[in-house]
């Protein structure tokens, strides 16, 4: 398996394109993205727990009842939530995007991020599917990337090669997420295509235990938000036999697409509104699955932790305080915690108590983008991680004034 360029364009038969469309004020920032699928392709969502969902979402499941897919249309700037209309809006974006490409309006994905509650108009998405269409390219993975984005600084794209019995497969995704984001189907939008040939069924099975190590493993701020969405599409126009059941292929697949989503994680945690850092928690050792995630989950969701960080403040304290706070069943005196990054690692708990260590050293370990939180629990063989950032001044000034 290689690293490869090329996002959602990368796997054969799929093209994109994101332009402008009006329903940002920022006429420079693109408002509207598409990836369309050269023929209809097997397709597998998963959506947030939260209890408002984005009237999209609602759609989008009515219209992957059977399993299959051909587009994509996505909007930012709006997150047609909590909007009277917001489900005729969303089918009408279906309707006017499968009339211009010639594909039934069941095969659309349909997709919205931005603020809540404000009312959708339709006309500047009407206006803007003709462009959007007919910009169309093999290389449009960055245009769809830019469009979905809203307090994202950075696009998040990601392609990977590999083989499913003797035959070369491509899969890419591309994502947005910067605020809102929590466990339980963290607040994101993700868009993967690829061109193995994969069955509804199979694809859905991989795609939802994926994310149960992923996308669900990432937190920015605690709050889950109402529009999450990971879709993946396979066309098939790679040529393998179709995987159909559990198996070697089945195996190679899942790995490709783990190797996909956790780039995908670790983008999106280094992009978290206002962040200087990417946080990794790394815990081993737990008795078992669920008290790995659950250890990982609440030290990389810790407000006081995150902080820290962003201070690059060696407090281990906070560390300890969020595992025993999480509900997880461990034995205390047998963690152990330590930093990591590329500036090198520094031990500071040993068997639940501190150890003597350099507050200068610990501080250039911590002063580095990219910083490994390594939990011991001393007690079994799983392990798990987690994802987030650190918690900044600026974090407070983005959400201060959001919508206005």
């Amino acid at each position: 398996m290689q690293t490869i360029q090329g996002g959602v364009c990368a796997a054969k038969g799929f093209k994109a394109n994101g332009v402008h469309c009006g329903i940002r004020k920022n006429k420079t920032k693109k408002d509207l993205s598409l990836i369309c699928s050269a023929v209809p392709a097997s397709c597998a969502a998963v959506y947030t727990t939260n209890l408002v969902k984005g009237a999209p979402l609602t759609v989008t499941k009515a219209h992957l009842a059977d399993g299959t897919a051909q587009a994509v249309i996505c909007n930012s700037g709006n997150a047609n939530t909590c909007n009277a209309n917001g489900v005729e809006i969303a089918e009408q974006m279906s309707a006017l995007l499968a009339d211009a490409l010639g594909i039934r309006a069941e095969d659309v994905v349909v997709a919205s991020t931005g603020v809540i509650g404000l009312p959708l108009e339709i006309e500047p998405i009407a206006a803007g599917i003709p462009a959007l269409v007919q910009g169309l390219q093999d290389d449009g993975s960055a245009d769809a990337a830019e469009g979905i984005m809203t307090t994202d600084t950075i696009k998040k794209e990601v392609a990977v090669e590999f083989t499913l019995g003797g035959t070369t497969c491509r899969i890419g995704g591309i994502a947005k997420g910067s605020g809102m984001i929590h466990p339980n189907m963290a607040t994101m939008l993700v868009f993967i295509t690829t061109d193995a040939a994969i069955s509804p069924a199979m694809l859905q099975k991989a795609l939802s235990g994926d994310i149960a190590n992923t996308f669900n493993m990432v937190s920015i701020d605690g709050d889950t938000s109402t529009n999450d969405m990971v879709t993946v599409l396979a066309n098939g126009m790679a040529g393998n036999e179709t995987i159909t059941e559990e198996g070697a292929d089945f195996t190679a697949f899942m790995q490709a697409l783990n190797t996909v989503t956790v780039q995908l994680c670790r983008l999106i945690a280094s992009d978290g509104e206002g962040a200087t850092k990417l946080l990794e928690c790394k815990v081993t050792g737990a008795a078992d699955l669920p008290t790995a995630k659950t250890v990982a989950k609440s030290v990389i969701c810790s407000s006081l932790l995150k902080a820290a960080m962003f201070g690059a403040d060696a407090n281990w304290g906070r560390v300890l305080c969020a595992i025993g706070y999480s509900g997880a069943a461990v034995d205390v005196d047998k963690i152990d915690v330590a930093f990591r990054s590329a500036a090198g690692t520094i031990e500071v708990c040993k068997n639940g108590a501190g150890v003597d260590f350099s507050e200068e050293t610990a501080k250039t370990v911590l002063l580095e983008k990219e910083i490994e939180i390594l939990v011991g629990l001393g007690s079994g063989d799983a392990s798990a991680t987690a994802w987030g950032c650190d918690l900044t001044y600026d974090y407070v000034k983005i959400n201060g004034d959001y919508r206005t």
